[in-house]
């Protein structure tokens, strides 16, 4: 088998030739993005409880799915709230997306107790509470930017960055300007 510069499930080529010829190689953590969050000065708020007959994420194999999640304030309880193109401008819902991308970093904490069980960022369905007369350009996709970019300052270019869709609603549960669901590709414990 001749190493190649590609991974697989995590382990990189050098790695795999060595365990397959039945040495122990020595791996080192790659993931410490609990220490990343500390080094960008960010707050993660208490993490949300679901407000209905659900649970906040839910872990398959290796991947864990989020419930949509939306601009928690740092309580956990309260929400920032408006629709963008009425109340609330393109660049305040960029700060509700990025708060919103705080709530489900909590909710990851909580659920894996650490962010270092966290490989990657899979795939995000962005939705923005958006005035469909108002909005029409590019604006949802700049709201969910704002998710997106927290995702990649935390996790980096190579696992902070996924699939995504932005898509304009004509509501969201109690008024809030962006939810958000998420799947993480995660690490054994």
């Amino acid at each position: 088998l001749a190493p190649t510069t590609s991974f697989w499930c995590g382990i990189d080529s050098e790695h795999l030739v060595q365990i397959l010829e039945g040495k122990i190689p020595k791996m080192r953590k790659s993931n410490n993005f609990d220490s990343k969050i500390s080094d960008l000065a960010l707050a993660l708020p208490k993490a949300p409880e679901p407000k209905g007959n659900y649970i906040a994420a839910t872990i398959i194999g290796n991947m864990l799915y989020t419930s949509g999640h939306g601009p928690v304030l740092p309580d956990g309880k309260t929400y920032m709230m408006g629709r963008v193109g009425d109340n609330m401008t393109v660049e305040e819902a960029v700060q509700a997306a990025r708060a919103t991308g705080l709530a489900v970093l909590a909710t990851l904490r909580k659920s894996l107790g650490s962010l270092d069980r966290v490989r990657r960022i899979v795939k995000t369905l962005g939705m923005v509470n958006a005035n469909p007369d108002t909005l029409n350009q590019l604006e949802c996709v700049q709201v969910i930017n704002g998710f997106s970019n927290l995702m990649m300052d935390v996790f980096g270019p190579e696992n902070g960055v996924g699939a995504r869709s932005a898509v304009g609603m004509a509501t969201l549960p109690m008024n809030t300007p962006v939810e958000v669901e998420a799947i993480f590709e995660i690490c054994e414990e």
